[in-house]
């Protein structure tokens, strides 16, 4: 048996992301999608980079691949999330290694479609397979649904299956609320966070 692990922001889930997952159906036993979770305690952080909570975006993953596919939510960072750095070198960073293998019991590798974080998935013993990048990016899907709020253009929905856009469209007073918000997100070593919780 052998688990394709996808670790990925998922926020929305994409077309992009439902081919990737698709093709791992096909190549692996077992894939586990871990969408990754920003929390303070047990409080769930999102943000402009990051609205949509890990529920919902396993409501939007579920609506589509059913059972096919294992949902974890082993890809979590606790604030204050500056613990997480160094990469390699800070304790937290392992820890987080375990978390996204807690459920893994059998031969694994792990997806990614990025050279430089396939070189990172390397050196934590993830056994990145590193796939052809897609051209649809979650981000540019955010800008669309973003823009949408203030122009009522609604081409998001050809980038987002069908079943998601129905999540989102019954959950849209998310999109309103973050479309004129302030991006409160930090990069650090290649990694975005909110920077609600980096430091505490």
């Amino acid at each position: 048996m052998v688990t394709a692990l996808y670790l990925a922001h998922l926020n929305p889930v994409t077309t992009a992301h439902t081919q990737i997952i698709e093709e791992l159906i096909n190549d692996a036993d077992k894939v586990m999608v871990l969408p990754v979770i920003f929390r303070d305690g047990q409080r769930e952080i999102n943000s402009k980079s990051f609205p949509f909570n890990f529920e919902l975006r396993k409501k939007m993953l579920e609506s589509i691949f059913d059972k096919k596919i294992k949902i974890s939510d082993g890809y979590c960072f606790y604030a204050p999330f500056k613990k997480y750095m160094p990469p390699l070198l800070s304790p937290k960073s392992w820890q987080l290694r375990k978390q996204i293998l807690k459920d893994v019991n059998d031969e694994y590798f792990s997806y990614t479609g990025d050279k430089a974080e396939g070189y990172m998935l390397k050196l934590y013993r993830l056994k990145p397979k590193i796939g052809e990048r897609k051209i649809l990016s979650a981000s540019s899907v955010k800008e669309k649904l973003y823009d949408s709020v203030k122009t009522s253009n609604s081409n998001w929905k050809d980038d987002v299956p069908t079943q998601v856009a129905k999540i989102i469209d019954d959950n849209w007073e998310i999109v309103e609320k973050f479309a004129n918000s302030e991006d409160l997100t930090t990069r650090v070593a290649g990694m975005k966070f909110p920077k609600e919780g980096w430091s505490k």
